[in-house]
């Protein structure tokens, strides 16, 4: 299988990567899209013309960020729709009201190394619940309308945490390890990555595809619980409108077409791996081997679905 190079580097912005791309007459949802780089991510698809729904825990916030991504591309299709991703009622309210087509759907949304051990309202770990399950609810229940669309692309957001910790099958809760937060953080966007693999390979035949991306080191609301602070090397830090690319990049370039199951870094195919690696460099580019077996993909698929019956 061959890597997936592009043309950009990480300096790139979202807008750079795709100034050839024409999006009318395409329907995105970006989760979070309020806030963050969700907010660049619509704003791009916007400018390129697609019609973009935010889904956003805050309705208030969602709907001033959406005026303002209006005006500043000119694009009047630009709505909100509330979505908590650990309440399962939001998660099939939002599907039940979705009709037609989706050709993009943007996981965005996310949370980062809450610093307590937190259940969801069903039990569940709240980064995995939020990070993944909320997700995997959410793209199951639109995969109708993702099917309508005719190759239609999920792009789901990760993070190069996902190599401090495989999903731990038999203690997802932590109910017999410590609690740590960022094994926690790590578990939840390692399900990120295999949910990927799965909902490729299942959902192909529909012309679905879905990818993984790591956005990179941007200072946005995501680091509230460890005090707005960034481990990465200043030189590694990317503004908002860089930490975008990669994710419109997979959702959005010609490049990308009919691929799926795959991570993406720096808006490049990132290189598998069979250890972490010690430099933050080679950290940041590159995917755990475990994160896209097909295996543990399935093994995670089945969990999901019976954890949301």
């Amino acid at each position: 299988m061959d890597i997936i190079t592009t043309p950009f580097d990480a300096s790139a912005t979202a807008d750079q990567v795709s100034e050839d791309a024409d999006l009318a007459g395409k329907r995105a949802i970006v989760t979070g899209g309020a806030s963050g780089i969700g907010v660049e991510t619509a704003r791009t698809l916007a400018r390129r013309g697609a019609a973009v729904t935010l889904a956003v825990r805050d309705r208030a916030r969602g709907e001033l960020v959406a005026a303002e991504i209006v005006a500043s591309t000119g694009n009047p299709r630009v709505e909100v729709r509330p979505l908590e991703l650990t309440d399962r009622a939001s998660v099939a309210a939002f599907v039940a009201a979705w009709t037609g087509p989706l050709h993009l759907l943007i996981n965005n949304a996310g949370v980062m190394a809450i610093q307590e051990r937190r259940l969801d309202p069903y039990g569940w770990e709240a980064q995995f619940a939020t990070n993944h399950l909320g997700h995997f609810a959410l793209t199951v229940g639109l995969r109708p309308a993702l099917a309508a669309a005719g190759g239609a692309r999920v792009v789901s957001l990760s993070s190069s945490g996902h190599l401090f910790s495989p999903v731990v099958f038999d203690d997802i809760n932590f109910n017999f390890r410590p609690y740590d937060p960022v094994l926690a953080y790590g578990q939840s966007k390692t399900a990120v990555n295999l949910f990927t693999v799965a909902a490729t390979d299942r959902w192909r035949d529909d012309g679905i595809t879905a990818n993984a991306v790591n956005p990179g080191a941007i200072a946005t609301p995501l680091q509230r619980h460890v005090g707005g602070k960034l481990a990465t090397p200043i030189e590694l830090r990317k503004s908002t409108e860089q930490g975008a690319s990669t994710t419109v990049l997979v959702a959005v370039s010609h490049l990308l077409e009919g691929i799926g199951g795959r991570y993406f870094n720096d808006n490049q195919e990132a290189s598998v791996v069979d250890h972490r690696p010690a430099e933050v460099p080679d950290l940041v580019a590159s995917v755990a081997a475990y994160s896209l077996d097909p295996a543990n993909a399935d093994r995670l698929w089945t969990l999901s679905a019976a954890a949301l019956r």
